[in-house]
């Protein structure tokens, strides 16, 4: 019986896709996987039975991916699975920024005793006067699962769309379709700024994109820009958006991560972290943690990983599988599989690297046809200097 710890509350849907033979655990001590929303885990250390974490979400920064990478603990989160949610809201935020719907909604709650507000209204309703966004340019900095469909709904609304995708690979074939036909893509992203009436962020936190939103990169904007940030609050610099708010430079700030600061300002729409906050969104970020859970826990495969590379060696039909989790290190996945093939038939194996870490999957025929511990591990694997954690999986059957 496999185990699973939820930190925060999980759609059921979500918990259904978990097969029978896993069970809901509340104790870190029995759990085989763990999956997480918002609960913060930057101080959790994780026994040994814990083998990987899924966040139901994008956004990992709640996770010590380096720390649990290192002790062997992959990662994993979902991407894409949120994305039709926060691309809703974020056309709700530019069409609020565009027309001060807001403002005239607190103008009626304020004057709602008024016997005669059907009449005053038409007097108030000028103050709360806005521009359409068909027509205008929306920028789009990141292509990926969000941005693609932020893209493609600002095209369907009239709008002219540049886009910006800083990833040396491009947009994804998978994201491609999403956009609009006459997307016009900017070689740089001050190019960018230079153009958009709108600019939607969509890139993750990274030491390159905290603060790329400040006072430099404002200064290449168009005057009365409107900027919408549904990826998170730091990678907009609070000081810079402040005084562009004040000097006009910026019309409104649309931001889904208010801070003290944001949520003090004039021209902020601050909107309560509220993009993946949908019914259909918690459904698809749980659905594809548990799967992703299940499916490494069964077959090793690793999808959406992010502290550890992807792999998939596909489903274990027969013999065993060892799925070896290691540093990057040279000739270090051809050594483990010249290992196992030394006294067993191999079937199959691959090995694949991204950053410091790596993983090897090596698929065989045991001589005595079992696979334990000992004997598919072996000391010699285990001892490897760079080897973190080496698992043995059996064939169902």
């Amino acid at each position: 019986m496999k185990k699973v710890l939820c930190l925060n509350n999980i759609s059921k849907v979500g918990l259904k896709a978990l097969p029978t033979s896993y069970q809901i655990t509340t104790e870190m001590t029995e759990a085989d996987a763990v999956l997480v929303r918002s609960a913060n885990m930057l101080e959790t250390k994780l026994p040994d039975n814990v083998i990987a974490v899924a966040r139901a979400g994008a956004g990992v920064n709640n996770i010590p991916l380096d720390a649990y990478a290192k002790a062997g603990v992959v990662v994993f989160n979902t991407p894409g699975a949120n994305a039709n949610a926060v691309k809703e809201l974020t056309i709700a935020g530019m069409l609020l920024a565009a027309r001060d719907i807001h403002g005239g909604i607190n103008w009626i709650a304020q004057n709602k005793h008024d016997l005669e507000i059907n009449k005053t209204v038409e007097k108030a309703k000028a103050a709360f006067a806005g521009t359409e966004i068909m027509g205008k340019t929306l920028g789009v900095i990141g292509l990926g699962a969000v941005g693609a469909l932020i893209a493609g709904a600002g095209g369907a609304l009239g709008m002219n769309v540049i886009g910006y995708e800083a990833a040396p690979e491009g947009v994804l074939p998978i994201h491609k379709n999403k956009l609009p036909e006459n997307i016009m893509f900017a070689s740089t992203v001050e190019e960018l700024y230079e153009e958009a009436d709108y600019i939607s962020i969509n890139v993750p936190l990274l030491p390159a994109t905290r603060g790329m939103i400040n006072k430099q990169s404002i200064a290449l904007m168009k005057d009365g820009v409107v900027i919408l940030n549904l990826a998170r609050d730091a990678i907009v610099n609070d000081e810079d958006i402040k005084e562009a708010l004040l000097s006009k430079k910026v019309h409104r700030y649309v931001t889904d991560f208010p801070n003290y600061a944001t949520a003090n300002m004039e021209g902020v729409i601050a909107i309560p972290h509220l993009g993946a906050s949908t019914e259909e969104a918690e459904d698809n970020c749980a659905f594809m943690a548990a799967n992703q859970i299940v499916d490494f826990i069964e077959n090793g495969n690793i999808t959406n990983s992010v502290n550890y590379p992807n792999i998939c060696a596909g489903p274990l039909v027969d013999g065993a599988r060892l799925v070896v989790l290691h540093e990057n290190r040279e000739n270090m996945g051809p050594d483990i599989i010249n290992i196992v093939a030394g006294d067993r038939k191999v079937l199959q194996s691959i090995s694949k690297t991204r950053g410091q870490y790596g993983v090897t999957i090596v698929d065989f025929i045991h001589p005595d046809h079992e696979c334990t511990p000992s004997n598919c591990m072996g000391e010699t694997i285990v001892s490897l200097a760079g080897v973190i954690r080496v698992r043995p999986i059996k064939a169902r059957g």
